[in-house]
């Protein structure tokens, strides 16, 4: 059998088993289970919105309602998008973000987090999960000795083209790959390199994550691993919780973002940092 005909049937195989899958968890879930994943989704999307890191309360409670792994972040990433597109839509609106200024690194991003979905199988993340924690500590500890960063925009370290070219392949790669702290990331990558204050940088980070979202989105519709009725239910509370959150960055400012943007990196540090100690 030739190598293209294995990888093929391969496909075929896996695909058909998370479609059972997907029809086994759509059985198990109970009318109630609706309302609470809508109401997990208007929370997520208010504190995805403003700081990042709503997957921290999303994938937990999917895998809690009995789906399977892949099954699980393939739904995750499906709502996520509802809350990640509504945000940047809300900020473009803000005039916070100008969409035609973002339009390489969506390109770059885009490649690189359909790159990373679909090297999933092929690497080995216990690297990452182990340095991730590291590079989120020194996230935390830049901003906590540097109690003004972000407050006022400075000039741009790199070209523009030169910063989404690098950071969007190397980020949109780590949100299709691995995922964890992505939001943290690019914010502080908007801060530090490029000189924008954090309201700025959070609308900017919501293009790039919509877009990173939707490439991964594509990679699991692709192998069938996506709930729809929680996805959908999860994506209209998305959406009612990114207005809510957007509206509040906007008027709030920077003293809003910061403090929410130290709390989101502390929990996601705190999470990685767990589930290291607890591993089998």
């Amino acid at each position: 059998m030739g190598q293209g005909l294995q990888t093929e049937l391969r496909d075929d195989i896996f695909r058909l088993v998370h479609r059972r899958l997907g029809q086994q968890a759509s059985r198990c879930m109970s009318l109630w289970h609706y309302p609470v994943l809508f109401l997990t989704g208007i929370i997520a999307g208010l504190v995805d919105s403003t700081a990042g890191g709503g997957g921290i309360i999303t994938v937990p409670v999917l895998l809690n309602f009995g789906l399977p792994v892949p099954l699980a972040l393939g739904t995750n990433k499906l709502q996520s998008s509802f809350g990640s597109v509504s945000a940047a839509w809300h900020y473009s609106r803000a005039g916070v973000v100008k969409f035609r200024d973002c339009r390489l690194g969506i390109v770059m991003t885009l490649i690189g987090a359909a790159l990373g979905a679909l090297t999933v199988e092929l690497i080995d993340s216990q690297l990452l999960g182990q340095l991730i924690p590291w590079l989120l500590g020194g996230i935390l500890l830049y901003t906590l000795i540097r109690p003004r960063v972000g407050e006022q925009d400075h000039p741009p370290r790199l070209p523009w083209a030169w910063f989404y070219t690098a950071f969007g392949l190397g980020i949109g790669f780590y949100d299709g790959f691995f995922g964890p702290g992505t939001g943290a990331f690019w914010a502080m990558a908007f801060v530090i390199v490029q000189g924008q204050n954090f309201v700025k940088a959070t609308g900017h980070t919501k293009v790039m994550n919509a877009t990173s979202n939707l490439a991964s989105l594509a990679v699991f519709l692709w192998h069938g691993s996506v709930l729809f009725s929680a996805g959908i239910a999860m994506g209209v509370g998305q959406m009612i919780g990114a207005k809510i959150g957007s509206g509040l960055v906007v008027k709030g400012g920077v003293r809003f973002v910061r403090p929410l943007f130290l709390v989101v990196v502390t929990v996601t540090l705190g999470r990685l940092i767990y589930l290291a100690v607890t591993a089998p």
